[in-house]
This record gives C-alpha cells, structure tokens and sequence, in this order.
C-alpha cells in the first residue's frame, strides 16, 4: 500500500467516525430522532468493507512486505557468511521492523476489527432480542421507572432490520401479551403497552372499566401500591384478560378515565366513538388495541389509536436488570 492510499484511508476513517460521533451527540442532546437498528446496519456494512479489504487486500500485502523484508535480511546473512562474519548485530531489529510491517493501522483496528462485534451484536439485536429502558410509569405496576428489559424479536414472527417487513410468521399476539411496537404517530419512538384488542374485537372502557366484546374483564381489589419516588399509594386490582390470564394494574377513583380533549384524529378513528363516559373501538384487521397497566396515567390507543401489525417490535417478558432495585430482575407477565 502506498502512502498516498493510506493517508487518504486514515481520513477517510477519520471522517467517518466524525459523522458517527456528531450523529449520536446531536440524538443524545435530543437535536434530532435516532434509529439505533439504522445506524447499527450501517456500521456493519461499512466495517465489513473493511474487514474484506483486509483479508482480501491489505493483510496479503503486509505479509507480502513481511516476507520481502525476511529473504532481504537471509540473503544478506547469507551474503556475510560468506565473507566469514556469522554474527550479525541488527537481527533483532529486522524484527521488530517485520512486527511494525505486519501491525494493522488504527484505521483497519477500528473497523475490520470491530466488524465480528459489530454484526453479532447487530443480529442478535435484529432477531433474538433486543433490550429497552422502561422511561415512563405508563405500565406502573407492571414495569417499573427504571426497568431494564429483554424483548424477543421473534415471538411475533422475523422481520427485516431496519425495514420491519415480517418474513417468517410465528405467533400472533394474544389479549394481555406486554409489546413493544413504534409509535404509530412517529414511527422513530418505541412504546411498550399491552395488547388489549386484536382484530375484530369490540372495546369498551367506560368509568374505568374495561370490556371486551360486551363482557366485562373480571376485576378484583388488591392492597395498594405504594409510589416509593412519590410517596404515595395507589389504588390497585387484578384484572383476568383471557387468554393469557391475571394482570395487575391502577386505578384512580379520583381521575375521570378519559378526558375527549386528549383524544387525537388519526387512521381509522371512525372504528371509534367518544362519550362523556369513555370510548368504543372496534379493532381493524391488522391492528391492535393497547393500553397501560397504569390506566388514569397512559397516553395509548384510546388517545392516538391503533397498532398496525407492520409497527410491531416484539414480545416483551423479562426485566435483565434495574439499579435501584434488583428485586426487580425477573420474568414479568
């Protein structure tokens, strides 16, 4: 490789990581939406680029000026032997000078290097599971500020990174199943609910009750949850959504259950009409209906409606870890 090529390498990489750098900052600073499973494609197209220029290209090369530099250092012990000299002092350094020969550049460290990493992470994250941070206490008591959970990409069925174009069917969601899907009014964001309606089911929630095709959702009085952040406690219940089973959620007597100012136009919102008293949605074919186990503090489809299939993200079912409190860690229905 010439000098010329590898300098331009080196700030073509150094450029590259530049934009990386200024993308992620101006996400982290709230500048603009990110796309994590975007940018994590991105990264392992370019750096597998890189990691084949290296086993194709620049690792040949390098071994090539290696082996060059060896027959130069053997003829020319061969050439002292000759003249009765049979110790030669700069042996060690020819060494070290091969070593220096044989190192990658920071450049293809970087990269190629990074690219084994890269696209594991990238598929396990595309297809097995994916973490999430549970930012909000929309899914109080359920999920918890702070929680850290494990969503399976697969339970639903395969899809595409990045386009989520499902190509492998699996399981269809269920009444009750807990799933991360992208905001159907901006498809960047991921909420986490639960699934209450799937399609063709009637919904009703009216004076904090909830109803499924005309039967009432069996709801039965627990103790009180007690707030720890807050400081204050909540009233709560066990709700039974067939066919996954028992659920726990809040309630607030004291909070009406909707409010029709919060209520937004969106697709198919003729599937649903409004009363002082609550809402009825009929869920469409290929859509979903969800809500937050924290009903009087939720902003789901009773609000901005319903979850195309093509937004789903997957099952959630697992919280791996929450730093304020390890009890936490565990499966979670």
């Amino acid at each position: 490789m010439t000098e010329s090529t590898e300098r331009f390498l080196s700030t073509l990489t150094g450029v590259l990581y530049a934009c990386l750098a200024l993308y992620a900052g101006g996400w982290y600073m709230g500048k603009w939406s990110g796309n994590f499973s975007l940018m994590l494609f991105i990264l392992a197209v370019v750096t597998s680029l890189y990691w084949m220029a290296e086993r194709l290209v620049f690792q040949p090369n390098r071994r090539a000026a290696a082996q060059r530099l060896e027959n130069e250092a053997a003829r020319r012990r061969t050439e002292l032997s000759r003249q009765g000299i049979e110790r030669v002092e700069d042996d060690g350094a020819v060494e070290v000078a091969r070593q220096k020969i044989l190192a990658q550049p920071w450049w293809l460290d970087w990269t190629a290097g990074l690219f084994p990493v890269i696209v594991t992470v990238f598929l396990l994250r595309s297809f097995l599971f994916e973490p999430f941070r549970i930012p909000s206490g929309s899914m109080i008591p359920t999920l918890e500020i702070g929680d850290l959970i494990l969503v399976n990409k697969f339970h639903y069925g395969l899809r595409l990174p990045v386009l989520n174009k499902k190509i492998i069917d699996n399981h269809t969601p269920q009444r009750g199943d807990v799933m991360v899907f992208r905001y159907p009014q901006d498809p960047s964001i991921d909420f986490i609910k639960r699934v209450i309606g799937v399609p063709g089911d009637e919904i009703t929630y009216k004076q904090q009750r909830l109803y499924v095709n005309g039967q009432e959702a069996p709801l039965t009085a627990l103790e009180d949850y007690y707030d720890e952040d807050r400081r204050t406690y909540s009233k709560q219940f066990q709700e039974t959504l067939e066919p996954t089973g028992q659920h726990r959620l809040l309630v607030d007597p004291q909070l009406s259950s909707f409010y029709l100012s919060r209520a937004h136009r969106f697709p198919q919102s003729e599937n649903c009409q409004y009363n002082a008293d609550g809402v009825t949605c009929k869920v469409p074919a290929g859509h979903y209906f969800m809500m937050g186990d924290n009903r009087d503090n939720s902003e789901d489809s009773r609000f901005w409606g319903f979850v195309p299939d093509e937004n789903i993200v997957g099952r959630a079912f697992f919280v791996w870890m929450n730093f304020g409190n390890f009890k936490r860690i565990g499966l979670f229905h």
